[in-house]
């Protein structure tokens, strides 16, 4: 938790960070116009030192991370060998190390993971929570903080989402995307910066937003999440994650062939859809509410928001044959909440004809 924010009037911490400063929807307003930031407690950095980093690991993660320029930010997933995804992170170079900023929930277990798989390796992934912290806004909003630089590059991981990298694929047809406006990037900080911005944020000369506007942002702009999008099913395909966090002509990696049969020859079973929620409730539906058609549970509520202009809206997994005029319901504790689904992978998403193919799968053995 980062206590130094309690200071700030007004300030609700818990023990995942600070929430709110006492107006959500005005949060949301600052976020997006860039004259807020955001501490992200709920984000921890690791950092993989060592002259083979990066080529090591292009070899086991969904990203083409071997020539990755210094500064330029992309995303990896790394999946388990039938494909379903195990760890996501955002991922940024400055030419000597190689910085991962993920989900505090995941951190402990990706970095393990990445421990155990450095072999003979020049590779040394390391734990740097004690020393640097995340703070997100939109570029404009960053510039003004400490980032920190070690090797003489700001490092400031700026979202690609939801533009379609090269290598990468997009399921949504929805035009113009709603995230393709959003500007949102996240600076790797010195842990004394922290002090720096609760102190003038307490005199009110810096604007603070929490994690509630944060999250409401990201829901509106259809963007999944490790911690809150993925489960022990999930595969990329699902949650249109091909977009900005696979290339789909890279060379093998762990959990590959799944993604290529998925692609090329069937269909994700499960697919993300956006809801609007009836908003003559007073509460959100919470994480892991039942989605239903009519008697039939289809799915479940991934994360839910109250955003500063849409009203209540949530995201979810469900059937990938649920019908996409289906009138849906949401469990809500005090009662049903009507959902009026927004379709972001179509049902027919994968072996369609306009869609790229990727090469057969090689015979190299993948990362166990």
């Amino acid at each position: 938790m980062d206590e130094v924010f309690v200071r700030v009037p007004a300030a609700v911490v818990d023990e995942n960070g600070l929430q709110h400063v006492g107006n959500p929807l005005g949060e949301q307003r600052a976020l997006a116009a860039g004259t807020a930031v955001a501490p992200l407690a709920d984000r921890r950095v690791l950092a993989v030192s060592g002259e083979d980093r990066l080529t090591w690991l292009d070899s086991l993660v969904s990203q083409a991370l071997a020539a990755l320029p210094p500064g330029v930010s992309t995303e990896m997933l790394v999946l388990d060998p039938q494909g379903r995804i195990e760890h996501a992170a955002s991922v940024l170079d400055d030419g000597e190390t190689t910085w991962l900023i993920v989900d505090r929930g995941d951190a402990e277990a990706l970095l393990t993971w990445l421990t155990r798989m450095r072999f003979r390796l020049r590779v040394a992934p390391r734990d740097a929570d004690d020393e640097y912290a995340v703070v997100g806004g939109t570029s404009a909003a960053l510039d003004g903080i400490a980032v920190a630089d070690p090797a003489g590059v700001r490092l400031v991981w700026r979202d690609p989402w939801p533009h379609v990298v090269p290598g990468g694929y997009g399921y949504a047809v929805t035009e113009p995307h709603p995230g393709s406006t959003r500007d949102w990037a996240e600076a790797i900080v010195p842990r004394t910066a922290l002090t720096e911005i609760a102190d003038a944020a307490a005199q009110g000369q810096r604007a603070l937003a929490g994690q509630t506007a944060v999250d409401a942002l990201r829901v509106a702009a259809w963007r999944p999440r490790w911690s809150a999008e993925v489960d022990e099913r999930a595969i990329p395909h699902e949650l249109d994650w091909l977009r900005t966090a696979v290339h789909l002509n890279k060379g093998c990696y762990r959990g590959q062939e799944t993604v290529a049969k998925v692609h090329n020859l069937g269909h994700p079973p499960r697919r993300i859809v956006a809801l609007q929620l009836d908003g003559s409730g007073s509460r959100l539906p919470l994480k892991g509410a039942e989605v239903r058609n009519g008697d039939v549970v289809v799915g479940v509520v991934t994360s839910a928001a109250l955003h500063y202009e849409e009203g209540p809206i949530a995201l979810a997994v469900i059937k990938r044959n649920t019908p996409v005029d289906a009138e849906l319901v949401v469990d809500g504790e005090e009662g049903p909440i009507a959902a009026a689904q927004e379709v972001i992978v179509p049902p027919d998403a994968g072996a369609t004809a306009n869609i790229p193919r990727m090469p057969r799968l090689g015979r190299r053995a993948s990362a166990s």
